[in-house]
């Protein structure tokens, strides 16, 4: 009788805290009542998950708001909110100051995120220093035997200038040395994943949201790149993760970039791979 009711009351306490936490959410909610307009959203596609998460809750509580998402990388979001073309500019770096001053930007951060060097899960090796990692991305190694790995050329994939992705890799992992020209360009975070999938003597770089079975994350200089040794500093190839608007930020858009900061939000955040910032 004891453990019957000791189990009637577990259950109870459980259906009261989603009735909680769903009433919680709900009025996170409530803000985007009355609403009936259009929101643009553009740029990094780090932030992609994370949008479109946030939006499906948001029109499937308002069906009379339509918010639309494209990526194009973290340069196209600063460009076309500056533009006007959208109304909120995603990107995985800071804009610049001639950025800013030229378009009137307002900047918001609403997570962190780490990113990190993929291979081919078959790929034999699985750490790097470094220098190596440098070496590799120059093309001065490029034989994954020079590594201890098959005696097989080593592709390199890497993303375009605009990207904020690649901006952050090539500050911090690679200390702004060259790229190779011989190195494959992808357009996307979920791009980049396929191509190093599919190509087993391949290597580029994701965001640590990204990363799932279908890659391996490089340990770079001892550190295994994962959402705790961002968090706590230990992997130090990271950024930012913000949304851009022109001029202050008003409107839909505002309500929205509200939401992402609220407990929900953030919570959307956590559960795509990044860390929250409040």
């Amino acid at each position: 009788m004891i453990i019957r009711n000791l189990t009637a009351l577990l259950i109870f306490m459980i259906m009261l805290f989603f009735l909680v936490a769903g009433n919680c959410f709900a009025g996170e909610l409530d803000r985007f009542k009355g609403e009936k307009q259009v929101l643009r959203i553009s740029g990094g596609t780090a932030h992609i998950p994370v949008m479109k998460e946030a939006a499906k809750r948001i029109m499937t509580f308002n069906p009379d708001i339509r918010i639309t998402i494209a990526g194009g990388g973290s340069g196209a979001g600063i460009k076309q909110v500056g533009e006007g073309l959208v109304d909120i500019g995603n990107s995985g770096r800071k804009a610049t100051e001639a950025e800013i001053n030229k378009y009137g930007l307002k900047m918001i951060k609403w997570a962190i995120d780490g990113v990190a060097a993929v291979v081919n899960p078959k790929n034999l090796v699985k750490t790097l220093t470094r220098q190596q990692l440098q070496d590799i991305f120059s093309g001065k190694i490029a034989n994954w035997k020079e590594l201890g790995g098959n005696d097989k050329p080593i592709n390199v994939y890497t993303r375009d200038k605009a990207s904020g992705t690649r901006s952050i890799f090539w500050k911090k992992a690679l200390e702004k040395k060259d790229i190779t020209s011989r190195a494959n360009v992808v357009v996307s975070n979920g791009a980049m994943k396929t191509a190093v999938n599919n190509d087993p003597y391949s290597i580029g770089y994701v965001s640590v949201g990204f990363i799932n079975d279908s890659v391996f994350a490089i340990v770079l200089d001892g550190v295994k790149p994962t959402m705790d040794s961002v968090k706590q500093g230990q992997y130090t190839v990271a950024r930012g993760l913000y949304s851009n608007t022109k001029g202050d930020v008003k409107g839909l858009a505002k309500k929205f970039i509200d939401y992402l900061l609220g407990p929900e939000g953030q919570k959307i955040a956590l559960e795509k791979g990044f860390i929250p910032v409040s």
